[in-house]
């Protein structure tokens, strides 16, 4: 039987004046979480209609590792670097169905 893994969906609306300097900071927290014990995946990527709106798509073993990580300094440094510059965030948790 695979294994159900925890999916992390976030939708972050920046504000177009910040796009770049935000979009910076999000390529940062690529290496040091794929390097968090427990993340399976974890891949950044820009809509193609509107380049302020990103996507986060996170796997996690499970909610243990993904607390840990929302913990971790660099999300930490993230958020207050972020403060007053986005729109909008939205996170769905999911889990993974498998057959």
């Amino acid at each position: 039987m695979k294994k159900s893994y925890l999916t992390l969906v976030v939708h972050i609306l920046v504000k177009e004046a910040y796009r770049e300097e935000i979009k910076a900071e999000l390529l940062k927290l690529i290496s040091p979480t794929r390097g968090e014990e427990g993340c399976i995946a974890y891949d950044l990527h820009q809509d193609n209609d509107n380049p302020n709106l990103f996507l986060f798509h996170e796997k996690w073993v499970n909610q243990e590792y993904l607390t840990k990580h929302s913990q971790s300094n660099h999300i930490a440094a993230y958020r207050i670097i972020s403060k007053d510059k986005l729109e909008n965030v939205t996170a769905y948790k999911m889990t993974e169905l498998t057959n």
